[in-house]
């Protein structure tokens, strides 16, 4: 598995887009701080740069360049990580706009899936997370799917996908809503 995680850092470091296993589906994720790999990702899942994007990191400290923290409900945010819950959370200002989108705040997950979180590690960063197909359709459940339904993904980090049968659950900090 670490010569997978090397390639997949070299190709994320490269600028190019790839897909692991997540939680419930294969994700496509790149660098955030890349402008130009976002933007592939975006024409890969034919996604509006306004809805924004998932971060996922293997600790909450991955985070810290994105996220404003807050104690009010820091708390509640981190009992539920590392684990399959989404969060959005205050964005610091001079996020890139294709990943935050039009929001105030921005999508975030401490992922307790093992290949998802180790490849985090690998490249010491968040990485986008989003499900692995065009906007709209099915997401993907193999790396075959990947394949057919995302032309133009670099590479496939294979893997067992978790135990969950839909992408995480969304809820918003600062309201505690649920959004998906």
């Amino acid at each position: 598995m670490r010569f997978k995680l090397r390639q997949a850092r070299r190709y994320i470091q490269a600028g190019t887009v790839i897909a692991y296993p997540t939680e419930a589906v294969y994700g496509l994720g790149c660098d955030p701080c890349n402008p130009n790999a976002v933007q592939s990702l975006l024409q890969i899942k034919q996604r509006s740069i306004h809805k924004g994007l998932i971060l996922i990191a293997s600790h909450p400290a991955q985070l810290a360049p994105f996220v404003d923290w807050h104690t009010d409900w820091q708390d509640e945010v981190l009992k539920t990580w590392p684990g399959p819950c989404t969060w959005l959370l205050p964005a610091l200002p001079g996020i890139p706009y294709a990943v935050q989108g039009q929001h105030p705040r921005i999508a975030c997950r401490v992922t307790a899936h093992p290949i998802a979180a180790a490849l985090c590690d690998a490249l010491g960063h968040a990485l986008i997370s989003t499900s692995a197909n065009q906007s709209g359709r099915p997401p993907a459940r193999t790396p075959l799917q990947v394949q057919q339904r995302c032309p133009g993904v670099a590479w496939v980090l294979h893997g067992a996908l978790g135990k969950l049968s839909q992408v995480t659950p969304i809820y918003d900090a600062c309201t505690k809503q649920q959004i998906r």
